[in-house]
């Protein structure tokens, strides 16, 4: 791992910083409201980013795990962990007085604050920081905003990716010398507020994990024109096989997540999101695969693998790089 020595910012620490951290990273049964934390870790840093100590935890969601293959967590594993109600004093222990750090952190904030509100408690929590939003501020040339891409240029050894502790660690490893570049050049934290939920009613139906509709009347958006993606189609999705970079990926019917954040961070991750099914297209991404939708059927009819969005955005985490670039060529249309 490459550490940043105090001594290479000896100029006062800024005044403004934060006086500690809590650098979070939680496993979940999926991303949409009703969904749950099934493991979580907290590594505490003092003001200047160095280790305090740490903490991890399985917690029993009270239902299936979700994506197993991506955590590991199987139900008989998650059995006799306890309840997040047993463990939400010694989370708390750990976030109090912290800004709370976490790669893409506004996912794991939420995932937290829903766990404290079904827990009729409030979250200890008054700011956040993303480390995705650091790198940025930072111009850090980094080939993507994966936790392995920022670890790497740390580098930082990942051990067993997609396990809480290990991500925890490897984020804080990561973030100490962010955090200390940061300091040595004046850069102002990215630092949120964040607002814990003091209510919480489950949904009153919740037919598919990861199903939420998430537009209403009068969030009609016209559709963005995206940079043509840089890399040639590999073909269709295959089963328990990561996504690769250039896949061909289309959308149907409502998302938890906000459509719009969806496709983004599927273009981010170096996909194309196309706007219709066709023999080209490597998936379509419903939670609704039973629907009579133009999409739906002919995905069905061409064979296009259909995948739920709790599974999708799962499998965005670990897109395969590309084996080569495509030569870019204009395109009148999405598809």
């Amino acid at each position: 791992m490459t550490m940043l020595d105090d001594r290479q910012t000896a100029a006062p620490w800024p005044a403004a910083y934060p006086q500690g951290y809590a650098v979070v990273d939680v496993e979940t049964t999926g991303l949409a409201r009703d969904d749950r934390i099934v493991s979580a870790a907290v590594y505490r840093l003092d003001a200047r980013g160095v280790v305090e100590d740490h903490w991890y935890t399985l917690v029993n969601p009270e239902r299936d795990p979700g994506p197993v293959w991506i955590h590991g967590l199987t139900s008989d594993v998650l059995e006799g962990a306890p309840l997040f109600p047993e463990v939400a004093a010694q989370l708390s222990e750990r976030l109090a007085g912290r800004v709370l750090v976490a790669h893409n952190a506004a996912f794991d904030w939420s995932m937290i604050a829903r766990e404290y509100a079904r827990a009729s408690v409030t979250a200890p929590v008054e700011q956040r920081l993303c480390t995705i939003a650091l790198a940025k501020e930072l111009r850090l040339p980094l080939p993507n905003h994966k936790l392995e891409s920022l670890a790497a240029h740390f580098g930082v050894v990942q051990q067993r990716a997609h396990h809480a502790l290990d991500d925890a660690r490897v984020l804080a490893e990561a973030f100490r010398p962010s955090l200390h570049a940061a300091a040595r050049d004046g850069v102002r934290l990215p630092l949120l507020e964040c607002r814990p939920l003091t209510e919480w009613s489950d949904s009153p139906v919740t037919p598919r994990a990861g199903y939420r509709p998430s537009q209403g009347q009068g969030s009609w958006r016209p559709s963005r024109k995206r940079p043509t993606c840089p890399y040639p189609n590999p073909g269709r999705y295959e089963s328990d096989k990561p996504l690769m970079q250039g896949m061909r990926v289309a959308f149907s019917g409502d998302t938890s997540i906000d459509r719009e954040l969806l496709e983004d961070r599927a273009v981010e991750a170096g996909l194309h999101v196309a706007t219709s099914v066709s023999r080209l297209t490597s998936l379509l991404v419903t939670n609704d695969p039973d629907s009579a939708t133009s999409k739906t059927v002919k995905a069905k009819s061409f064979g296009t693998p259909i995948l739920e969005e709790s599974a999708f955005t799962h499998l965005l985490r670990d897109v395969a790089p590309a084996r080569t670039v495509a030569v870019p060529k204009p395109s009148p249309s999405s598809e």
